[in-house]
């Protein structure tokens, strides 16, 4: 096999990040003498994770069509303080509370989607905006002061666990989903004739991700289980890597990153789809903002300071969105995620001041847009 045939075959990105984050998470347990891989630790930077890997799922489609958003923190902030208003002061119930949050996000990201498609604004300037926006609506919305606190139904979004049992089923239903799905990819590409890999190798990949689902649950269930964030997010991969890998609307989603013109040329509505693109963000940022504020248990304008759209956009460049457009993987936010959470928690846990995960987090996105143009030099 030539060398461009393997660094095809194999995803040199991912496992080189993996291995990064192996070595972060070796150097942190010994400088915190074994605190940082504790079971509890491990459980709530996870659940830290999967607030940011839901907003970078729907940075990593924007980013895919050539896009960015810059809005995504605020957004995710108004919506969490709406919601608030809601239900602390408007006395709504927590479904219809989640509702007004999910369709107001769609409502943002449909309005920013529209101007970049259809006015022909740059999604730079138009997110920005956007932003500013945001930032003003939420003082407007809070008047400066926190609002709590939540019901205890809405607050189990952010703060409850799975019971240990019911985390093994949930396992179970994810390796027996794996195999059938390798299984029919197999056969599919057999019929096609157009299958590479050999069986050994596809129950190899399907051994490492049966064995990494199990020492997770395992690790989770050693604290207090699952927590609900994570099963959120889990739930919200798995839907938008159907979308972006097995649907006409995912696949003209790379088209348009890839080659616009072209796009327009294969009869791809470009403007509907890249609308719908930021309206399925703006969607994702409400799911986000309603964890968010189910941990915190309350809306507060202080969102604002927490520069959450970078967080986002960093997880989706880590895992392996090129900024350039038409490349990426939604599945990859939760690597950039816990790679992003990973470097805060042992920081935080090392005491180290609060300007060195600022520094380190920028060295690691410019490194990662680094490596991800010379894969691309090499697979040429």
């Amino acid at each position: 096999m030539t060398t461009k045939k393997l660094t095809q075959k194999i995803d040199i990105r991912t496992l080189t990040m993996i291995i990064v984050l192996i070595i972060i998470w070796v150097a942190f347990a010994v400088a915190t003498g074994g605190s940082f891989i504790t079971a509890r630790n491990i459980s709530n930077l996870i659940r830290q994770a999967a607030f940011t890997s839901i907003m970078g799922v729907g940075m990593t489609l924007v980013i895919v069509t050539g896009g960015i958003d810059l809005s995504a923190g605020m957004s995710m902030g108004l919506i969490g303080c709406v919601m608030a208003a809601c239900q602390v002061w408007g006395g709504m119930s927590t479904p219809v509370t989640i509702l007004i949050g999910l369709v107001l996000g769609c409502v943002i990201g449909a309005i920013e989607g529209s101007i970049i498609a259809y006015v022909g604004i740059a999604p730079f300037i138009v997110t920005l905006g956007a932003q500013l926006i945001c930032r003003g609506g939420m003082l407007a919305v809070t008047k400066g002061q926190t609002i709590a606190p939540f019901n205890k139904d809405y607050i189990f979004w952010g703060t409850e666990y799975l019971l240990p049992y019911a985390g093994w089923i949930v396992a179970l239903i994810a390796i027996a989903a794996k195999f059938l799905l390798q299984m029919n990819q197999r056969r599919a590409k057999q019929k096609h004739g157009n299958l590479e890999e050999s069986m050994t190798e596809t129950m190899v990949r399907f051994g490492a991700f049966a064995v990494l689902v199990a020492v997770a649950v395992f690790i989770l269930n050693r604290f207090k289980g699952i927590p609900i964030p994570v099963m959120v997010m889990v739930i919200v991969v798995v839907i938008f890597t159907f979308i972006s890998q097995r649907t006409t609307f995912g696949r003209s989603v790379y088209a348009i990153g890839g080659n616009i013109a072209a796009a327009r040329y294969a009869g791809i509505n470009v403007k509907k789809n890249l609308t719908i693109v930021y309206i399925l963000n703006g969607l994702l940022c409400a799911v986000a903002a309603v964890i968010y504020t189910a941990r915190l248990n309350g809306g507060t304008a202080t969102a604002a300071n927490g520069s959450y759209e970078l967080d986002a956009i960093a997880s989706a460049v880590i895992g392996g969105t090129s900024m350039t457009g038409g490349v990426g993987k939604v599945s990859g936010a939760i690597l950039g995620a816990v790679m992003m959470m990973s470097i805060d928690n042992g920081m935080s846990m090392m005491n180290m001041d609060s300007y060195w995960q600022f520094m380190i987090k920028g060295l690691i996105l410019v490194a990662a847009v680094w490596f991800d143009t010379q894969t691309k030099k090499v697979q040429k």
